[in-house]
């Protein structure tokens, strides 16, 4: 299945666009035709991720905080937050500034757009349904979040930020859209951020123990970083204010994924299991009804094909953060 975009851009902003998935979107875009403006501190996005890009027409590199301030000199169309600590490695370490780009930057982010008359589309992410009591999730569950758990500055901020741009919405008329995000993966991730897939490709490849929490029979859905990209460049295009899931509804236990990773990595690494954390999610599945009915989209990607891609760019790349 292919998606139909219905918009095109002319100048786009990405907040955390040296990160993961922001410095994907940045290449799309700037392939789409758009000029891009991405907006990084690198407290957790890297400069080499976007080292490709910046001698291309029309990329802009602006190193600001967007819980700050945000000051762009070229008025937008598009504006893609994604600024935020999204590992859990790295929210833990930075509590505060996660809540704050959560919220400080969420607002700083939603101004720029409707002073620009801007779409604006925000990175939400499954962990808005917590340790779910619904499997699949589908948009209308409200979930089940610890407020005050180790992981509450992270889902909370992700919640507050829905809250904040559905009154923007709702007060000023922002040309809003919310995507929430479940488990991406694929080039360009840390080895040591701390999430299932980095992990175990950086443990297999050094030869070392895959460490799966608990028994492993937790699940999650992995979705490939260019079916994500292009889910949310259609929910940008379509106009929905959503939320909408973009993810993979194959669940895959953690156990099997590092059997498969070991698999694909030809590595003779075993299994070590450790103490699960806590709040950990027993489950993890998106129902994607809505982003295939209203965005004529679905991950295309299989597991192993991504995994071998992931797996590939870890070996020519380093697993070294």
């Amino acid at each position: 299945m292919t998606t139909a975009l219905s918009r095109s851009w002319e100048h786009a902003v990405v907040t955390g666009g040296a990160g993961f998935v922001g410095s994907h979107l940045c290449a799309a875009l700037l392939d789409a035709g758009a000029a891009v403006t991405c907006v990084d501190d690198f407290c957790t996005g890297r400069p080499e991720n976007i080292s490709p890009l910046l001698e291309r027409p029309g990329f802009t590199l602006v190193q600001a905080n967007v819980a700050e301030r945000l000051r762009i000199k070229r008025r937008p169309d598009l504006v893609l937050h994604f600024a935020s600590p999204a590992s859990p490695a790295d929210y833990l370490r930075l509590p505060l500034h996660t809540m704050e780009t959560g919220s400080l930057g969420t607002r700083n982010a939603l101004e720029l757009a409707r002073s620009s008359r801007a779409r604006f589309v925000l990175a939400s992410t499954s962990e808005v349904y917590g340790d779910p009591q619904q499997n699949p999730q589908d948009e209308r569950y409200w979930g089940n979040v610890n407020p005050v758990g180790p992981r509450s500055v992270y889902d909370e901020a992700k919640r507050f930020g829905e809250a904040l741009t559905t009154a923007h919405a709702d007060t000023h008329g922002t040309d809003t859209c919310i995507v929430r995000l479940f488990n991406t993966y694929g080039p360009r991730m840390r080895g040591h951020d701390g999430r299932a897939v980095p992990t175990f490709v950086r443990q297999a490849l050094a030869g070392e123990p895959l460490t799966v929490t608990g028994d492993g029979r937790q699940t999650r859905s992995l979705c490939y970083v260019d079916d994500t990209v292009r889910g949310i460049l259609a929910a940008a295009a379509h106009g929905m204010r959503g939320p909408v899931n973009i993810g993979n509804p194959t669940e895959i236990t953690m156990l099997d994924l590092a059997r498969l990773v070991v698999e694909l990595a030809g590595s003779a690494s075993e299994i070590r299991f450790i103490e699960r954390p806590v709040d950990d999610p027993a489950v993890r599945c998106p129902d994607i009804t809505l982003a295939r009915d209203k965005l004529g989209w679905e991950p295309q990607v299989r597991a192993e094909e991504g995994l071998r891609r992931t797996i590939a760019w870890f070996r020519e790349d380093g697993t070294d953060d």
